[in-house]
């Protein structure tokens, strides 16, 4: 099921990043966070935007979320968007379906545009994204060292709905949580999975 993650979360979500944080250049960070530090991350991303995990049987397989694009007030109807998939779970459309939920949400919030930024090359990322209709829009030659090395950043964009001429204001997502569209967003991408 997918559902919205909980600060009880984070030792899942820690034990499906923290590899990728060690092993890879994928995140530039370069220790993994502890779990405290996750818990406070889906505390602070879920007082405005939705941070969802799919759990099966239990376990904990992915997780998405949306965050804070840029700062100034302009930018409020972008968000930056990430996803990651268990080890054991990927190349079996989770990061598609775990996606598709949360651009739903993010809909439903009134979000116009989903940036996501990746470390290349990440072949299976790069086909994620493109196979979700992001485009690239730009590419950072040697954004991070990591691992002795220099690394490409490419950010990708989404138009989650039309331009409008004039925005309307967010839709706080606790005045979604509940609602019959927001059942229909989650259970929806839950059963193509």
């Amino acid at each position: 099921m997918i559902r919205l993650a909980t600060p009880a979360d984070a030792p899942p979500v820690l034990a499906i990043y923290a590899p990728i944080v060690t092993d890879t250049a994928i995140s530039f960070e370069w220790e993994a966070p502890s779990v405290a530090e996750m818990a406070s991350r889906i505390q602070t991303v879920m007082r405005d935007r939705p941070w969802l995990v799919y759990e099966r049987a239990g376990e904990l397989l992915g997780y998405a979320y949306a965050s804070t694009f840029r700062e100034r007030f302009a930018y409020r109807w972008s968000t930056e968007v990430t996803v990651y998939i268990h080890a054991d779970a990927r190349g079996r459309g989770l990061g598609r379906t775990l996606y598709s939920a949360l651009f739903d949400v993010l809909r439903l919030q009134g979000y116009c545009a989903a940036v996501a930024g990746a470390t290349v090359p990440n072949a299976a990322t790069e086909r994620l994204h493109e196979s979700m209709g992001f485009q690239e829009i730009g590419r950072f030659p040697a954004a991070g060292f990591k691992f002795g090395q220099w690394h490409d950043v490419v950010f990708w964009r989404l138009g989650l709905k039309p331009l409008p001429d004039q925005p309307h204001e967010l839709i706080p997502l606790g005045e979604i949580i509940g609602t019959q569209d927001w059942t229909n967003a989650i259970e929806k991408q839950a059963q193509r999975f």
